[in-house]
C-alpha cells in the first residue's frame, strides 16, 4: 500500500464515585435501548449519592449521543437548587456542559439568567459561552457574540477569549479572518500562545493552504512561540498533502511522521510508518529509533520493541546504547527476561556497535 494510500486512509458541585459511576452509566444505557420498561429517573441517582461532585462531560457526551438531552437538561437544570448558582465558577461549568451536548441554547438560557442568581459575569463565563457556541458548532453566531457581549458588560476578553474566536471562525471557514486575529490580539496588548497558532496551522494545512501554513509556521518562529507535537504534526499532514500529485516522500519525511506519532503516544500509527519507509526502500536512520523504541516500551508493547531491537542488529542498524539499554531493562521489568538475555546477546556478539548490554538482578 502506497504512502498516499495509507494517508487516505470534566464540575459541576454534583462527583460521581465509582460505584455511582457504574449505576448511572447503566441507566443510560438502558435509556438508550429498547427496553420499553420505564428507567428510574437520573436525578434520583445523582441526589442519592453523598458526594454527587462530578456531572463529567463523559456522561453528558454518552447522553447526547444517545439523543437523551432531556435527561441532559434535567440533569443539568436541577442543580438550580443549589447555592453554588451564585458562584460564577459553578455556573460556567453549566454552560460548558451544555455547550459539550450541543444544547447551545440551555447554555445562553443559563448565561442570561446568572444576574437574577445574583452571580456576576466575567472573562470566566463569557468564555464558556463561547466554548458553548463553538463547541455546539453554531459557528456563525460566534463572532457576534464576541462583538456584542464585552462592551454590554464591561468584559476585556483574554487569549482564551481570542483563540475560541479563532476556532469559531475557522469552523464557518473564514481563515482569513482568523489569521488577522493574530494582528488585533497583539494590539491589544495580548500574546497569542501556541494554542492561538495550532489552531490557524491545523486549518490552513489540512485546507490544502500551504503557503499560509507556512507563513504562520515562520511567525511562529520569529515570534518565539513554541512548537510541539501539534504543531509538527499539522505540518507534515499538509506535506503529505502537497506531496499527494508528486508521490516523493524521502526518508526524512517517513521519519518525522513516525517520530511525530510516537511522540504523541500513537505507537500503532509510528509502526505503520516505520514499515511504510520500509517498503519504501529507505534504510531507517538513529534517530528514529530514540522515539520509536521508548513510545512502544511504554505503550507495554514489548513484544514490538523487542523484535525490532532484533531487526536493529540484522540488518546493521544505528541505535543508541542508551535507547536499547531501556529496552533490555523494560523487558526485564516485564517478566520477558529471555528476550532481555537474547539483545544482551545479540549487542554482545555483533561487530559494529560498539556498547556494552546488561540484564538486572531484579524485576
Amino acid at each position: 500500500m502506497s504512502f498516499i494510500s495509507l494517508l487516505l486512509l470534566r464540575s459541576t458541585t454534583n462527583s460521581f464515585n465509582t460505584t455511582t459511576n457504574i449505576r448511572f452509566f447503566s441507566a443510560a444505557t438502558a435509556a438508550a435501548s429498547s427496553t420499553p420498561q420505564r428507567t428510574p429517573s437520573l436525578i434520583t441517582l445523582v441526589n442519592d449519592e453523598q458526594d454527587p461532585k462530578h456531572i463529567t462531560e463523559k456522561t453528558v457526551r454518552r447522553l447526547a449521543a444517545a439523543k437523551k438531552f432531556e435527561w441532559i437538561e434535567e440533569i443539568l437544570e436541577e442543580q438550580n437548587k443549589y447555592p453554588n448558582m451564585s458562584k460564577e465558577g459553578f455556573v460556567a461549568r453549566i454552560i460548558n456542559l451544555y455547550g459539550r451536548a450541543g444544547m447551545f441554547e440551555n447554555a445562553q438560557k443559563v448565561f442570561d439568567e446568572m444576574p437574577q442568581r445574583n452571580c456576576k459575569r466575567t472573562v470566566l463565563s463569557f468564555n464558556a459561552l463561547l466554548n458553548a457556541c463553538v463547541n455546539s458548532k453554531k459557528f456563525d453566531l460566534v463572532e457576534g457574540i464576541f462583538e456584542e457581549l464585552p462592551g454590554k458588560l464591561s468584559i476585556e476578553p483574554d487569549i482564551a477569549s481570542y483563540n475560541t474566536l479563532i476556532k469559531g471562525l475557522c469552523g464557518k471557514g473564514s481563515l482569513s479572518e482568523a489569521v488577522d486575529l493574530i494582528d488585533e490580539i497583539e494590539n491589544k496588548g495580548l500574546k497569542p500562545d501556541h494554542f492561538s497558532y495550532n489552531l490557524l496551522l491545523h486549518e490552513s494545512y489540512t485546507k490544502g493552504n500551504f503557503e499560509q501554513g507556512e507563513e504562520i509556521w515562520r511567525r511562529m518562529v520569529e515570534k518565539n512561540v513554541g512548537r510541539d507535537i501539534r504543531s509538527y504534526n499539522a505540518r507534515l499532514l499538509g506535506l503529505a498533502l502537497v506531496m499527494k500529485s508528486e508521490e516523493m516522500p524521502d526518508v526524512f519525511t517517513f521519519t518525522a511522521l513516525v517520530r511525530g506519532c510516537a511522540g504523541e503516544g500513537k505507537v500503532d500509527e509510528a509502526k505503520m510508518w516505520y514499515k511504510e519507509l520500509e517498503k519504501n526502500g529507505f534504510r531507517p536512520m538513529k534517530l528514529i529509533f530514540s522515539s520509536l523504541l521508548p513510545a512502544m516500551c511504554k505503550a507495554g508493547d514489548l513484544e514490538s520493541a523487542f523484535e525490532l531491537c532484533k531487526e536493529i542488529f540484522t540488518k546493521r542498524l544505528l541505535v543508541d546504547g542508551a535507547i536499547m539499554q531501556g529496552v533490555v531493562d523494560e523487558l526485564v521489568k516485564g517478566s520477558k527476561r529471555e528476550e532481555a538475555e537474547e539483545i544482551v546477546e545479540l549487542a554482545k556478539k555483533n561487530d559494529y556497535l560498539q556498547f556494552e548490554q546488561r540484564v538486572s538482578s531484579q524485576e
